[in-house]
């Protein structure tokens, strides 16, 4: 018996009858253990759960329950088929909530719970749980084109299209605005789901944002949808009107002034807000110069003002297929803040000296002035470095050397990043290519280049940089964090890499990067590598914003902050302002009163903004992939198995979009879900399908507002065979129904990451390897 396992034992016991008095004697019937060593271990773990809070010891020494403890708090992740899982704690198994004990909750509402059956002991599935309040909607408003309804209760109905929700129908009363129907409305809620109504809300209509034919709506319900601040208020876009366009004479005070300097900004085509520049030479003694010279946005964006409070409640810019929406007006974004060719321009510098192994040996941190000799693309950067294009080369031959230097210089800093454990998921990333209408006639990758690459060495260096200087100045700053993962999660991806045969050497409960990048170079080229990327990231916690130093894990750098984006990223604009601050101040404990009870809101509040940016642009693509593919119904792909369900596989294809193969279209054979290599298997011809598995797909249907493609196999009968199945499912009769509820619910009941309905949920899982992109979109 081990000392973790007693220990949840015996909470589970506590919990279970919360109201009750236990003795050591009386647990110990209860778990069915007996004899003095047993009952030591008891009262050991008692004494635990006390220092632990989690127990308190009544006025007669027996132990219950903490008062405090009983009413468990969560986020509610629902299923279309009526059940739920509760999240609750950052170390435990989400709790299943039977349907009939949801309290008719929406997803991502914050609910209390108890416990109602606990976790069978050594299992990995959590316990079962009621949802007692819900404490906080997620949900506040909705969007969708409005039409007239047959229930002469209500004035009309909205039709809802985000999946999450898109099983209720929402009608509008009479109060407030009219809409017409083809109008697309945003509409509060005032009535959820209740026992009255379970399968329906009520809302009033009070915004008409366009027509359903209009383009572009559907991205803009979309931008609603997540409550993405979409136009800026009248008295933000006059305050940066009242911004001069150019640096003034007494701007320029207490500046450095590095005009002299090569700098030159180096981003995609389509960029227009150029907020980093970058210069490098090599020093007299062999070792580099790297100067990351920044948009000094803090001096224009003042604490307080009308533009900092509509930067922090944006908290970032949104990047959706064919628009941007600005965290900062278009006058600051593109203007006055992006560092534009020939243009004088305020910034905050970060200059290293870097040594031949890539270490950072001196550093300086302050602002400037400086001007932009070049507004440089990747294309044009990938044309003199890797193809050395003639022509480009000698558009730019005062730079040239300059390049080469920045190349030479990015290899050493990849090698110093490497060597320490940093681990790189190097995904494809796809550009969804749109006609004025908005309508997609293209996706292409997007291969990053040695230009992009190193650009990406570049920030990271600076950002490593700037954290480590304020971490060791012991001052009040925001971080930008990825924690340790969980053991248990590592553990799990460790055993399923042994079902493949690969074998893994490393502590889940201390598991360094170095030993995750090894796993990642073992598979690389490999059928299995996809795979194994996927499993990986499932297993990492999300990086997120903190006041502490927490470092980051992925690039297994101990000091890590966001520093270089600040247009589009309020964090960084509060790490430039806190950066003026101690230099224009001094650092004492005066000056360290200043941000000390405000950084934890800050870190907290851009953090969710972050991810409500990243669903939102994810919704997008993934919208605009399945619109793409309803041109294609009919044709066929040849695609790559990314995932393996209980109820089909997904299939990626080399564009990237995925699609789901469910197993009623796979008529074949009676395929059986093997959990051990995670593959569907066929009772009879044993065909078997897998992760990273090619394959050949016909799509057969498309579902536009649940960005949904549907695929069929193209000859199944040259399915490669296994002998995955246990022996005693050989020869057994494939006489079953296909569909039947008992092997087609599979939408989350028996699967614990997979909470929301069947196309949903993996493709939330496919699009967290994409989230690694859009930080390389973003430059870390």
């Amino acid at each position: 018996m081990q000392d973790k396992e007693l220990k949840t034992q015996i909470e589970n016991v506590l919990r279970t009858y919360p109201d009750n008095e236990f003795s050591v004697e009386k647990i110990a019937d209860v778990l069915r253990y007996h004899g003095s060593s047993a009952f030591k271990l008891i009262v050991q773990e008692l004494a635990g759960l006390e220092r632990d809070g989690l127990a308190v010891v009544t006025d007669d020494g027996k132990f219950q329950l903490n008062p405090d403890k009983q009413k468990l708090s969560g986020v509610f992740h629902a299923n279309d088929k009526g059940f739920g899982f509760v999240a609750y704690d950052d170390t435990e198994s989400d709790a299943y909530i039977a349907p009939d004990n949801t309290m008719n909750a929406l997803n991502g509402d914050t609910v209390d719970m108890e416990i109602v059956k606990p976790a069978a002991p050594g299992s990995d599935r959590g316990p079962e749980g009621k949802v007692t309040a819900i404490t906080d909607r997620k949900y506040k408003q909705v969007v969708g084109a409005f039409s007239k309804t047959e229930n002469r209760k209500y004035f009309g109905e909205v039709k809802l299209t985000d999946k999450k929700i898109a099983k209720y129908k929402f009608y509008i009363n009479d109060v407030g605005l009219k809409p017409t129907p083809g109008e697309v409305v945003t509409a509060q809620i005032v009535e959820y789901p209740n026992a009255e109504h379970p399968d329906y809300m009520v809302g009033i209509a009070d915004e008409v944002i366009g027509s359903v034919d209009d383009p572009g709506i559907d991205i803009l319900q979309i931008v609603y949808a997540h409550n993405i601040p979409a136009e800026f208020p009248e008295d933000v876009l006059q305050a940066a009107d009242a911004i001069p366009d150019h640096v003034t004479d007494a701007e320029k005070v207490g500046r450095e002034d590095i005009t002299d300097q090569d700098l030159v900004t180096i981003d995609g085509e389509s960029s227009k807000d150029l907020d980093d520049a970058v210069t490098v030479w090599k020093l007299p003694n062999g070792n580099y110069h790297l100067g990351v010279h920044i948009a000094d946005v803090s001096h224009y964006v003042q604490p307080g003002s009308a533009i900092d409070k509509e930067a922090f409640r944006r908290g970032t810019s949104v990047y959706l297929t064919d628009r941007v929406i600005p965290m900062l007006p278009r006058r600051l974004s593109n203007g006055i803040c992006s560092l534009n060719e020939g243009e004088l321009r305020l910034c905050m510098s970060c200059d290293m000296e870097i040594d031949q192994s890539g270490n950072v040996i001196k550093h300086r941190i302050h602002p400037s002035l400086m001007r932009s000799k070049a507004r440089m693309t990747y294309t044009a950067v990938n044309k003199i470095l890797e193809s050395h294009d003639q022509k480009t080369m000698d558009e730019y031959k005062d730079l040239v050397p300059m390049f080469e230097q920045m190349g030479e210089l990015h290899r050493i800093l990849y090698k110093h990043r490497h060597a320490r454990g940093a681990i790189d998921f190097d995904d494809n990333e796809a550009e969804i290519i749109v006609d004025e209408k908005g309508h997609p006639i293209d996706i292409k990758l997007r291969v990053r280049g040695l230009a992009e690459k190193m650009i990406e060495s570049f920030m990271l260096a600076a950002n490593e940089t700037v954290a480590r200087h304020y971490s060791e100045k012991h001052v009040p700053f925001i971080y930008r964090v990825h924690e340790q993962p969980d053991a248990d999660r590592i553990k799990t991806f460790f055993e399923t890499l042994t079902a493949f045969g690969i074998t893994v050497k490393g502590d889940p409960e201390h598991i360094q990067p170095k030993t995750l990048q090894n796993i990642l170079k073992k598979v690389a080229g490999k059928p299995e590598e996809t795979m194994v990327s996927v499993m990986l990231l499932r297993s990492l916690k999300q990086a997120r914003y903190a006041d502490q130093s927490l470092g980051h894990f992925g690039l297994a750098a101990p000091f890590y902050t966001h520093f270089t984006s600040p247009i589009r990223r309020y964090p960084d604009t509060m790490v430039h302002r806190m950066i003026h601050y101690y230099e224009d101040n001094g650092i004492n404990d005066e000056t360290k009163k200043k941000y000390a009870n405000v950084l934890d809101e800050i870190a907290t509040t851009t953090s969710e903004y972050e991810r409500r940016a990243v669903d939102a642009e994810r919704d997008t693509d993934a919208m605009k992939k399945a619109e793409y593919m309803a041109d294609h119904i009919g044709e066929e792909f040849d695609g790559t198995v990314s995932s393996v369900m209980k109820f089909g596989l997904f299939i990626e294809l080399p564009n990237t979009v995925e699609g789901l193969v469910h197993i009623s279209r796979m008529d074949d054979d009676y395929y059986q879900y093997v959990e051990q290599f995670m593959a569907l298997v066929g009772r009879r011809t044993h065909r078997t399908y897998k992760m990273g598995q090619p394959i050949r797909v016909k799509v057969v249907n498309v579902d536009i507002e649940q960005s949904a493609v549907d695929f069929d196999i193209v000859n199944p009968q040259s399915t490669p065979t296994s002998n995955y199945l246990p022996k005693e499912n050989y020869h057994r009769h494939n006489n079953d129904r296909r569909g039947n509820n008992n092997n087609n619910n599979h939408g989350g009941a028996n699967i614990h990451f997979s909470k929301s309905n069947n196309h949903g949920g993996q493709r939330n899982n496919r699009n967290n390897r994409n989230s690694k992109n859009q930080s390389n979109r973003r430059k870390k």
